[in-house]
């Protein structure tokens, strides 16, 4: 886990093993994602609602 702007962010369980990787951090108003190769590159957020509706397409 690493902590960036006060978001901690975790290796997601849709990861793949041949480096197919996101990284996701609870927000106060939904969800952050970031690349887990470039976490430098930032990380865009998603509302509560559009993060709900994301995971219940999976």
């Amino acid at each position: 886990m690493q902590e960036e702007h006060g978001l901690i962010f975790r290796k997601s369980s849709y990861s793949t093993v041949t480096g197919e990787c996101v990284e996701v951090a609870e927000a106060a108003t939904g969800a952050a994602v970031r690349d887990s190769e470039n976490p430098d590159h930032g990380h865009l957020t998603f509302p509560s609602s559009e993060w709900d509706a994301f995971l219940r397409k999976l």
